[in-house]
């Protein structure tokens, strides 16, 4: 896959207004989004911390387009689920779910069948590299005040390592892989749960 970067096509508007970015810094983005684009699938274990002091572990199974589980530790009840379309959050103690459209939440950034930085559907807000580190700020264009991702990636070699989600509310909440496998087979119902009730956000 050939990754080019034409400075004077639309797509590169997409940057933020107040972004410039360095001849290091569009290297580092068309290095991020081969490395996003080359695997479709991980698991990992996984450490939250959070702005407003709470704190997790757990496991996380990612498959693209649109999969994800995210399994808590006890004694934290939550379970996090995307099955392509809609992403829910679910108490497992009552078996209750909030269910919103994925498109609505930062998480769609990091699930689509293939992640690019110079499209439309992507601004990105900020390109930034410190000593073996390479960190990327995104928003969706169609949902910006839906809250924010930066992702975090080692350099050498270029793996995504953890990132951070701001919601609507400013609330920072930081995932932390552990272990990370990459492109490994998933069982299909890991992506699946009905949960007895259920709450769903973003229908007409």
């Amino acid at each position: 896959m050939v990754l080019t970067f034409p400075l004077a096509t639309p797509a590169a508007a997409k940057l933020a207004e107040s972004l410039v970015l360095s001849k290091q810094g569009t290297t580092d983005l068309m290095r991020v989004q081969k490395h996003l684009n080359s695997s479709k699938t991980f698991k990992a274990r996984f450490l939250q911390v959070s702005s407003n002091g709470e704190y997790a572990e757990g496991q996380i199974f990612l498959q693209r387009p649109g999969r994800l589980r995210l399994i808590y530790d006890d004694p934290n009840p939550l379970l996090v689920v995307a099955d392509g379309k809609h992403i829910s959050f679910i108490d497992r103690n009552i078996d209750t779910a909030t269910t919103l459209y994925l498109s609505m939440t930062p998480a769609d950034l990091m699930l689509r069948e293939s992640i690019g930085f110079f499209g439309d559907d992507v601004i990105v807000t900020s390109v930034n590299r410190t000593p073996g580190v390479v960190r990327i700020g995104l928003v969706n264009t169609a949902e910006p005040d839906a809250g924010s991702i930066e992702l975090v990636f080692s350099d050498r070699p270029m793996e995504l390592r953890k990132w951070t989600v701001t919601d609507a509310q400013g609330i920072k909440t930081t995932v932390s892989l552990l272990g990370p496998t990459f492109d490994v087979p998933l069982n299909p119902n890991l992506f699946k749960y009905t949960p007895k009730q259920n709450k769903t956000f973003g229908d007409n």
